[in-house]
């Protein structure tokens, strides 16, 4: 069967005795294009099958239906709901590269500012309408700095796209057909002022490093492998997603354990493989490395694309390892994590660049970064310019702090009930914004951070959200409150002691919950085996959306709590940003002429 893919606006060649299919968004331009497609006595193709990505305006179908010649040429004519962008089974996101710069940016471009709402609240609704969820929308309500002062419009950014996002879904109950009509799950959104150290933070999970240290396109990774003659160096591309059942084992370990298990699976390998013994009995009899036993197994005549799996991996393991001991990021990383947690203070930090000139610009701005997010009025008045020269760093990086300031609401820090939720422990002499998660041992060096949203997500399922501090869009039936766990309910109830009605499934996502094994035949006890839990038996959905970029910690964390609570914990945002990109956007936030308490920008 022959196929060809090819793009709506460029000029393209009549093929009369073809059917086509149109996936399509329902814009008058697209819908303009089709017409001219399919219209009159030479149509471009015989017949056209045209889904649309989202629902269509009534005079859009109109104006196809006018078409006289057109209508006998449709073989189907369907809204698919299919506007976003899966990333991850339990993520997606809207793919609006510039909504921080759109939302949070350039407040006088109200059009600029509604198209990219909009666009995102739709976006976000197929979602829902594919899935045939109706949520229960709540959203981080907007806050006066005072009481004589009103909310800023950066505030009232995630109430806007509630609303939006609620427009359309509401909708749905008389439009698409099974459509509950009750609510089936929870939508939280949330700005990314809800939390500012995240996507800065080094994190130390396998996935986060990949996407933080190595040059990685998305999920592509290039690397070099030996060519089948044996004589010259390839450069080959991977993928590191899903399919990929080691990545999908150790993408959420932290790299300590990555690469002992690694280690344990090579090992493994060897031990079982006569091949290998007889190989590793020829040496003295000292132990042998993860690089040893690599290139012991590439050897084997029996070298599969299994083991070249792990090879890989072992290979991805042993460049971060290298490049955290060169750039001495241990040191930095739990820098990072006592100032989070109220261990680490001005004096540490000073120490810090004093000491460590040659740590990078980067590094040191993200660490100025967390530290204005823990002492805001450490950069007040002149203190900020010290800061940058004592750092090195020019007027656009710390133009990135002042960004981060603003779009937090730095008079809110400063009383300690902002956006940070700033505590102060009378135990410490210093701020922490963050405090010890009771209950849960650390067991690898650097695995302390979490994000603000696995407390939120965690108040959520209990029900303990407030309500004049997120707010709800349509309030749920009293149906509904057990079945999302919300209210009395306790979040570690069994599943079939909630009442109906249940998170509706549909066929499509099965693939969500489908089992994986790791392909190596010898894996260790791994976060794999939890990807076999249905879904189906779970309570009702969580989704969490946040408006700005979400970062690796974050997706991390809805699997965690997804295995925690017995629910599925969906992630949803712009786009998914690794640090770099993050400050990258910060910088391109425009200059404000704004006074925050003597900070002028």
């Amino acid at each position: 069967m022959r196929t060809l893919v090819e793009d709506l606006f460029r000029r393209r060649q009549p093929l009369p005795s073809m059917d086509a299919i149109y996936f399509v968004q329902p814009s008058k331009e697209n819908v303009i294009m089709f017409l001219s497609d399919m219209s009159g006595r030479e149509p471009l193709y015989k017949k056209a099958f045209v889904f649309f990505s989202s629902p269509v305006p009534k005079e859009f179908i109109n104006h196809i239906k006018s078409d006289t010649s057109v209508l006998p040429r449709i073989g189907a004519l369907r809204e698919m709901n299919l506007e976003y962008f899966p990333i991850d089974n339990q993520a997606f996101i809207t793919d609006h590269e510039r909504a921080l710069e759109e939302l949070f940016g350039d407040v006088e471009n109200p059009r600029k500012f509604d198209a990219c709402l909009n666009m995102m609240a739709t976006r976000i609704a197929t979602v829902f309408a594919s899935l045939k969820e109706l949520p229960c929308v709540r959203y981080r309500a907007a806050k006066a700095l005072d009481e004589s002062t009103a909310a800023t419009s950066w505030d009232l950014v995630p109430t806007k796209l509630a609303a939006a996002v609620w427009n359309c879904i509401s909708k749905y109950k008389s439009t698409i057909p099974n459509f509950p009509q009750t609510e089936t799950c929870e939508l939280l959104i949330l700005s990314r002022s809800v939390d500012q150290i995240a996507p800065v933070i080094h994190e130390w999970t396998y996935d986060a490093m990949c996407h933080d240290l190595l040059d990685m396109d998305g999920n592509k990774y290039v690397h070099e492998v030996p060519s089948k003659t044996g004589d010259q160096i390839e450069r080959k591309e991977v993928l590191l997603e899903d399919h990929d059942l080691i990545w999908l084992e150790l993408r959420h370990a932290h790299i300590a354990d990555a690469s002992e298990r690694l280690h344990e699976k090579m090992a493994n390998f060897v031990s079982k493989n006569k091949a290998a013994q007889i190989q590793q009995s020829g040496r003295d009899g000292s132990e042998l490395s993860t690089r040893d036993l690599q290139k012991m197994v590439q050897a084997l005549p029996q070298y599969t694309e299994q083991v070249d799996k792990i090879s890989l991996h072992v290979e991805i393991a042993g460049k971060l390892n290298r490049i955290i001991r060169e750039m001495g990021l241990r040191e930095l990383g739990q820098l990072e994590q006592d100032l989070v947690f109220g261990d680490a203070g001005a004096k540490d930090v000073i120490n810090f660049l004093r000491t460590k000139q040659d740590a990078s610009p980067e590094n040191k701005l993200r660490l100025m970064i967390i530290y204005a997010s823990v002492y805001p009025e450490k950069f007040e008045g002149d203190k900020a310019s010290k800061l940058m020269q004592l750092a090195k760093l020019s007027h656009e990086d710390m133009k990135v702090v002042y960004n981060m300031q603003l779009l937090a609401g730095s008079s809110d820090n400063k009383k300690t009930t902002g956006s940070f939720s700033l505590k102060f422990n009378a135990q410490k002499t210093k701020q922490a914004a963050r405090k010890d998660r009771t209950g849960e041992e650390e067991t690898w060096q650097l695995s302390r951070f979490y994000p603000m949203i696995e407390e939120l997500i965690e108040n959520l399922s209990k029900g303990e959200l407030t309500k004049n501090e997120y707010s709800c869009m349509n309030e749920p039936s009293p149906t509904v409150q057990g079945g999302s766990l919300r209210g009395t309910q306790s979040a570690s109830m069994h599943p079939s002691q909630i009442s109906a009605p249940h998170s509706m499934r549909s066929k499509r996502t099965a693939n969500w919950a489908r089992a994986h094994h790791s392909d190596d035949g010898y894996s260790s006890d791994s976060s794999v085996r939890l990807a076999s839990t249905d879904f189906k038996k779970m309570g009702q959905r969580i989704f969490v959306f946040i408006i700005g970029g979400a970062t690796r910690s974050e997706l991390r964390v809805c699997h965690k709590l997804t295995t925690k609570l017995r629910r599925e914990v969906i992630l949803g945002s712009a786009t998914i940003d690794d640090p770099p990109q993050y400050i990258t956007k910060l910088k391109l936030l425009p200059d404000r002429d704004l006074s925050l308490d003597g900070l002028r920008i």
